[in-house]
């Protein structure tokens, strides 16, 4: 008997190995035929190799979120880029405010839980709710609060245009934390969202 159950643990196991590395039984699939853009309005990159030039193209996907392009890891100097451990230690630390910088129908479909809605389009409008105070014609963000700061994803240049509108209005870069992964890998990561409220 104790070899029967040996051999059945044995083969479960084994089993089991087989079904870990065997991966996704399907892949990202394009769905549309148009290349989207990869940098600004860029639909294609050619990069040298070894084997010769190769175009690196992008289509949407099955796995995609949006069509924006690539976004760099750090939008403008001094800001600091984060990944999803210090977005779940930001969401309750009460010294950074978690800002969804999406529009309003992507936010109360759904978002990270604690953050709060200013959409790209009101940040520079909005900064006194980020710690800056109206001083004559100008703000003076010298107290302002950290900010993290997210969008859509990669691809999503939301939230970099609200961080760049904010260091224009005086906003300092280095209180601006950017979670460039954003929904879409916080979704796929299978992390908690909850909808939005405004």
């Amino acid at each position: 008997m104790k070899k029967l159950i040996l051999t059945f643990i044995g083969a479960s196991l084994l089993l089991l190995t087989h079904i870990s590395y065997a991966g996704p039984t399907h892949a990202c699939t394009p769905i549309e035929e148009d290349n989207l853009r990869i940098i600004d309005k860029d639909t294609s990159v050619v990069v040298k190799t070894q084997n010769g030039d190769v175009t690196i193209t992008r289509k949407m996907t099955n796995c995609a979120k949006n069509k924006g392009w690539l976004q760099p890891l750090v939008p403008a100097p001094g800001i600091i880029p984060v990944t999803e451990l210090e977005v779940i230690d930001a969401i309750s630390n009460p010294n950074i405010i978690l800002v969804d910088m999406r529009t309003v129908e992507w936010f109360v479909e759904r978002t990270i839980p604690g953050a709060i809605n200013i959409p790209y389009t009101e940040v520079s409008q909005r900064l006194d709710e980020l710690g800056c105070i109206k001083s004559g014609d100008k703000m003076d963000c010298s107290n302002a609060q950290t900010v993290l700061g997210f969008c859509n994803g990669p691809v999503c240049p939301q939230s970099p245009t609200a961080m760049h509108a904010m260091i224009r209005e005086g906003f300092p870069a280095e209180k601006i934390m950017y979670y460039r992964g954003g929904m879409l890998d916080w979704d796929a990561l299978g992390l908690t969202t909850v909808e939005g409220d405004l």
